[in-house]
């Protein structure tokens, strides 16, 4: 009786793999994890299937992951904040995915947390940069600065998060998916205004054309028929040219 090839074996393993892969979207999304930590995630288990061969998942154990974390610190010489992120997001992937406990992992080489000084610039230094930026960057950065946003918290803000009679900015699903409050800086307000006129005008050419609206988080595309084109919804940094995108909803 003949056994199974290598390349029999090897597009098993590859399907194997892939309903893992699966599972592991389904399960980062019904916790409403952001997409890029399900990017990140799967890149870690990525390159845990590349050090364990193509070992069938059912057969990982806690050793595995103690020699890949090895591996991480002792040749790859990773930082200690690389190295726990990939810690957790093997911890999730056997706990959610695999539905089994990997324990306490003993003997793992921690890679070294380097003393790190952040680089805080001045206000004359901050003032020196944004005379260098062009319209709309300098107002980007003015917010970043000015209500401590994130770089892509502050992108994926969108006209509704503005309050300009309450003088705050509504941050919604920041780190954590949390939503936050924080009070719009008094000396940008008039340049922030100005710009939201220019949406205006901006959308209502959208309209003319007949676009199909911008892109909603999960389900509000489905509960809300008609808000992809509603003002309110549109980005307050919109992309300089529309995406292109089939699988919207006519």
């Amino acid at each position: 009786m003949q056994g199974i090839s290598p390349e029999s074996r090897k597009l098993a393993d590859g399907i194997v793999w892939q309903n893992v892969y699966s599972q592991l979207s389904d399960e980062i999304r019904i916790r409403y994890y952001s997409p890029k930590t399900l990017k990140t995630y799967k890149n870690w288990i990525r390159q845990f299937q590349t050090f364990t061969r193509n070992k069938d998942p059912k057969k990982v154990y806690a050793n595995d992951v103690k020699e890949f974390l090895t591996h991480l610190a002792v040749k790859q010489m990773v930082s200690g904040s690389t190295q726990n992120q990939a810690f957790n997001a093997l911890l999730f992937f056997f706990r959610h995915v695999l539905h089994k406990e990997f324990g306490k992992i003993n003997g793992v080489i921690r890679a070294k947390h380097r003393p790190y000084i952040p680089v805080v610039l001045s206000r004359k230094e901050i003032d020196f940069m944004l005379d260098y930026l062009d319209y709309p960057y300098d107002l980007v950065v003015k917010l970043l600065y000015g209500c401590g946003l994130r770089l892509f918290g502050c992108l994926g803000l969108r006209v509704r998060c503005f309050n300009f009679d309450a003088g705050i900015l509504t941050v919604h699903d920041g780190k954590g998916k949390k939503d936050r409050t924080v009070p719009l800086p008094a000396m940008i307000v008039p340049q922030l205004c100005r710009h939201l006129e220019s949406l205006k005008d901006l959308h209502d050419l959208d309209l003319k054309k007949d676009y199909r609206g911008v892109f909603l988080v999960n389900a509000l595309e489905k509960k809300y028929r008609s808000a992809a084109k509603e003002f309110a919804w549109q980005w307050y940094f919109p992309a300089n040219f529309p995406s292109i995108c089939s699988s919207l909803p006519l």
